[in-house]
């Protein structure tokens, strides 16, 4: 008997969606090719050649091209109320790594990203989520590769849903790959902020990076985020940078319950498909790709670099590196 743990598996393969991918493509180049034999108008068969083709360079640029591909993004963002010991402070935010996606030849990508975030030299670095695709056995050949990241006050991590055993359905399991998860997280030696947070100081100022566990708005996703405990003993007048996996949380939980003045998402990779400015993530997500504010507070989102898909089209896999500033400062360095 087929268990719901091994359709799982087997509809998580990066792979298998490629397949999945070629056996569609086929069927509609299929359709248009009996379209081009049998219509005589002669736009009709332009127009299904056209389509022919167009489908094909998408799918192939999409699945073998694209995700690839690799960006350096660089965000700065002003408060009024940040310390002004930390006007220019770097934090490199890297998202949805999907370990077992960039298994194989696809490590390439992670290789080059790490290297890309070590070279910037920042004073934070920051993952918001999605590590692994289904088990934390996927991380085992990255456990070096991971811990070789290095920032001068840390590397600061949430889980995304991804993390968790959602797509195990043996409570055994679960509880042995959560065991497993928390071991290799050691290993790695990023600190995992779980409903907590951190103060990094500059002299006598200081800031706060406060992590929540991954809190989706959707019934499949985790909903563990906790503002209460994650800000706990924090005043209403420091400045706070939030990690949150799921970019919904900013709207339903953060702006209505808190006072952090930024927070870092991922999830939604994006959309991975863009054509013309549009993407499918935008019929899902208000927010779901790069940075947005609501009366003075900001919410930075990144497409990330992999997923459980592997196909790219016009969303570039990426790290951002945000540049915080002083509006004050900023005033008079224009002066």
């Amino acid at each position: 008997m087929i268990t719901l743990s091994t359709i799982l598996l087997v509809l998580l393969d990066p792979d298998t969606y490629i397949y999945i991918g070629w056996g569609i493509l086929i069927l509609l180049s299929v359709g248009l090719i009996w379209l081009l034999l049998r219509n005589r108008k002669r736009w009709v068969r332009l127009l299904a050649s056209v389509l022919t083709f167009l489908l094909w360079l998408a799918f192939l640029y999409g699945a073998y091209v694209g995700p690839r591909q690799f960006e350096v993004r660089h965000v700065e963002i002003a408060f009024d109320d940040l310390p002004l010991s930390f006007d220019g402070y770097t934090i490199v935010q890297f998202s949805d790594v999907h370990a077992g996606t960039l298994a194989g030849s696809r490590a390439e990508l992670l290789e080059r990203a790490v290297d890309s975030i070590n070279a910037q030299q920042a004073d934070m670095v920051v993952f918001t989520g999605d590590l692994q695709n289904k088990k934390p056995t996927e991380l085992m050949p990255f456990v070096d590769l991971l811990g070789s990241i290095k920032a001068k006050d840390g590397v600061f991590s949430v889980k995304g849903n991804h993390d968790y055993p959602m797509y195990i359905d043996d409570e055994m399991e679960q509880l042995d790959d959560m065991e497993y998860r928390r071991q290799v997280d050691d290993m790695i030696g990023w600190t995992v902020l779980d409903n907590c947070h951190y103060s990094v100081r500059r002299g006598d100022e200081h800031i706060c990076v406060a992590g929540m566990e991954n809190d989706g708005d959707a019934k499949r996703f985790p909903k563990k985020g906790n503002i209460q405990r994650a800000l706990s003993g924090i005043m209403r007048d420091e400045f706070v940078v939030m990690l949150e996996h799921d970019p919904t949380a900013w709207r339903r939980k953060i702006l209505p319950e808190c006072h952090a003045q930024l927070t870092l998402s991922g999830h939604t990779h994006g959309g991975q498909v863009s054509l013309f400015g549009l993407s499918p993530a935008g019929l899902a997500y208000k927010e779901y790709n790069g940075l947005y504010t609501i009366g003075g507070r900001y919410l930075h989102v990144s497409s990330g670099l992999s997923g459980v898909v592997p196909f790219r089209l016009g969303v570039t896999p990426e790290i951002v590196v945000i540049t915080l500033r002083r509006n004050d400062k900023v005033n008079r360095l224009i002066d």
